[in-house]
Parts: C-alpha cells; structure tokens; sequence
C-alpha cells in the first residue's frame, strides 16, 4: 500500500495553516438527532455500560500475546489493523477511571503500566518519550508482510507502529499519556504513575520549549527524531492540564512556570472580535488564520475555566454544528435517522464532496457529524455551566447514544465480532477534517472514552 492510500493519520500528526462559513446552530439541529436517540433503549446507565464493553474488547483482543498490552484504537474495518495510538489508550485510561469501579480502576492500571513499559523498553530510545502508535496484535500488512508479535516483541521491545508510520512523538500525545499516568498516581497512590509522568514532562520540556516569539511548546518530532516546526493551540493546552497536575502532585514550582508558559501561547490564538482561538503556528511567528478546529474551542474551556474566553463554546457550538441525515450527499446514515453535532474544523465544512478525502477513501459528507468532539463540547458545555448549557449538552450526548446504539453493526476486532451497540463510531459519515485526514464510521475507543468522559462529567484537564 503506497503512503498515498494509507488511512489517514491520526489527528495529531499534522497542523493547518479563513474563517469557514457558519452551520446551523444547535439550537435548530436539534430535533432530527433526539428522532434517533429516542428510539434507543440505552441511554443513560445502559449505554455507558455499553460502551465500557467496547472499551474492554478493544482492551482483551488478542489473549494469546500477552498480560501486558494496550487497546486497539479503531475497529479492524478502518483498516489500521492493531495500531494502538498513544492518546486513545491515554483516554481509555482515563474513562475507566471515570467508572469508579474495580474492574474500571484495574483496567486502567493495565494501562498504565503498558504507557511505562512502552516508555521503559523504546527499541530506540531512553529518554521518556511515548511513540505515536504501537501494534497489540498480529496480522499481515498490506504489502503481504507479516506483523506477529503482540504489544511485547519477542525481544521484549515495545511492538511500535513502524508499518503505518507512526514512530513519531507529538507533544499532544505525550501531554495526555501524562495526564493519565498523573491520573493514576493520584487515585493509586502508585509512585511508578507519577515517575513517568515527571518523566514525560520533563521530555517535553527538553524538546519542545521554544524561545519563539509566539513561545510555547512546539509540535514534538518524526520518526527521524527531528524537531517539527508547528505549535498547536491544542497541544499548549494539553500541556496546561499536564503541567498542572504535575506542579500539585510533585510540589516543584517548576511546573507552574512551564504551565503559565503553555498558557500564554493558547491565549495569543484568542481572537476576540470572532470569539475563537485559532490553530497554532508553523513558524514560531505568525498565527494560521485557518481552518479552525472544534477542540481549540473546548479543551480551551475545559483547561482554563476562563470567563473572558467562554464565547469559543458558542462559536463552536453554532459555527461547525452539523445534521447528518441519509439526504445528505455521501451520507452513511441510514433512512430515517439523523444526528446532530458538530464537524472537526471550519474546513469540513467546506470540503469538496466530488472527491475522495484520500486515495481509496470514500468522499466526504459536510455534514458528518464528528461524535468525539461532540462529546468535547458536551462537557465543556457542562463546565462552563451558563444558562441553559446542560440542555445543549444532554442534547449532544443523547445523539452520541444513539449512535452507539444504531451505527456501526457488523464490524470486529482482532477478527471478533463487536456486541451490537457497543461503541461509538468515529463520525456519522465519512468526514474531512481540513487537517490532510478524515475521519469515518468505524467504532473507535477515542470517541467512546470522550463519551464517557462526558457522560459522567468528567474534566480530564483540571483534575
């Protein structure tokens, strides 16, 4: 399979260089998706259990390779195989955690302790750092080579994701392995948690702090070990959630200088003339003016609480909502279902439906609905908690529900037939993210732990 017809990265291993033209607002979107959730007999209580089920298959694939191990990202019909991304499994950690249940609490061990193996045994490098992605099971690749190993390779060296590309290490990434390892020193009292996740700061700082006008902490590095030139609005926000929890769990200072660093990036992106936060840089200089992406809006709210930038939820919330239903062009939906949400950024909104999103891939729908950041803005909705918020967000969450509920049926993992109903898919139709990626309706641990983390209120960001 040539780089071309790969599926596309994940979302954090490339930024944009505007403004997209407005949706309809929530407030109008509304109707059409409850038509779908109401029909659904899990909502609430049955529909997290269910989704904790997918998040438990993703985990328990493949038996024969091993207790150490993390969970596959995507169904195996999305075409990535085995790969485990760094972040799913951070977020995984973090919404078993959210369960407040033993299973929950010893899944997430699990976890955690495979993000330290991984750090412990890079086949490459000692230095703390998390790669993008890992293998967790066999299978042949595309080109007819065979992967046989599990998470664990036979040499005991972490399985990394070198068939797909993604040796990397994002800041992003490593901001949320750290999350979820700081996550877990402070419910555990496990000293290990902590280690690692001082020891992801600190390789953060050593590689990505930037004496840049726009300062902050750059994008993190490729598979060559070269520094890459961007800085992202999302990754200087996982960092203020990151080094936050360090400077309260370790008392050192340190990172409340490293915090207010981060910080001082992500409110240069603030627009206030539009009530946005734009992307990021490529340079160190000048700001990218587009696309702008759902999650510079709601992670923003989620990490800083900030009355004076609570407006990005209304711009998100109006400006990339959308409603997927089976008249849209290139919809997946099913007649007589709809969802509502919002997109991935103001580019797909904007995206050419004639042609394909990549090679091989399906064209996309404007109108897909991205159901992980669906599940950003519900929470970030209810945190921010103005006047009437929390009947947006339970609005927001009742669609994610029903499409756990009614999209997706028929896929596997590690060639094992998925429970009907359990997980969330991706998005509701093939979608565009403006960002060199799509996205698509395969049933994803991302956007099942963010549902998750909605659902039970849970802010990841300000623990």
């Amino acid at each position: 399979m040539t780089g071309s017809q790969r599926p596309g990265l994940s979302r954090r291993a490339l930024i944009g260089t505007g403004l997209g033209v407005g949706a309809a607002a929530l407030t109008a979107a509304g109707s059409g998706a409850a038509r779908a959730a109401e029909r659904s007999p899990d909502s609430g209580g049955s529909a997290q259990r269910r989704a904790y089920a997918f998040l438990a298959a993703a985990m328990d694939a493949y038996p024969d390779h091993g207790t150490i191990r993390m969970a596959q990202s995507h169904t195996d019909q999305a075409g990535l195989f085995s790969t485990a991304f760094t972040y799913d499994n951070a977020l995984t950690i973090l919404a078993h955690l959210a369960s407040r249940t033993a299973d929950g609490r010893s899944r997430a061990v699990t976890l955690g302790d495979a993000l330290l193996y991984a750090q412990a045994h890079d086949p490459v490098y000692d230095d703390g750092r998390l790669r993008q992605a890992y293998n967790v099971g066999p299978y042949t690749f595309y080109d007819g080579s065979p992967q046989p190993d599990g998470f664990v390779r036979t040499d005991g060296t972490a399985n990394v994701g070198t068939q797909f590309g993604f040796t990397g290490t994002a800041v992003g990434d490593m901001a949320w392995a750290g999350i979820a390892l700081a996550t877990l020193a402070r419910r555990t009292g496990r000293r290990r948690f902590l280690t690692g996740a001082v020891r992801i700061g600190e390789w953060i700082e050593r590689v990505g702090r930037t004496d840049e006008p726009l300062g902050g902490y750059k994008f993190g590095v490729n598979g060559a070990d070269e520094k890459l030139p961007f800085t992202s609005t999302e990754h200087n926000t996982d960092l203020v959630g990151l080094f936050g929890q360090l400077a309260r769990l370790t008392g050192d200072r340190a990172w409340l200088t490293r915090r207010a660093r981060a910080e001082a990036f992500v409110t240069r992106m603030w627009d206030p003339s539009v009530g946005f936060f734009y992307t990021g840089t490529n340079d160190g200089v000048t700001i990218n003016k587009s696309p702008i992406p759902e999650d510079t809006q709601t992670w923003t709210q989620l990490a800083l609480s900030s009355p004076a930038h609570a407006r990005s939820l209304d711009w998100a919330a109006g400006q990339l909502a959308v409603l997927d239903t089976a008249e849209r062009p290139n919809s997946s939906v099913p007649a007589g279902q709809s969802y509502e949400g919002v997109t991935f950024s103001s580019a797909s909104l904007l995206a050419n439906e004639d042609v394909p999103i990549a090679e091989g891939r399906p064209k996309p729908n404007r109108n897909g609905v991205w159901f992980e950041g669906t599940a950003h803005l519900a929470l970030a909705l209810r945190n921010r908690r103005a006047p009437g918020d929390e009947a947006r967000a339970r609005r927001l969450i009742a669609s994610i529900e029903g499409a756990q509920h009614l999209l997706g049926d028929g896929q596997t993992i590690g060639g094992k037939a998925v429970a009907q109903g359990s997980g969330v898919v991706s998005a509701s139709s093939p979608l565009d993210t403006g960002f060199g990626f799509g996205y698509y309706p395969y049933r994803h641990t991302g956007a099942t732990a963010w549902y998750l983390l909605a659902a039970t209120r849970t802010n990841p960001l300000q623990a």
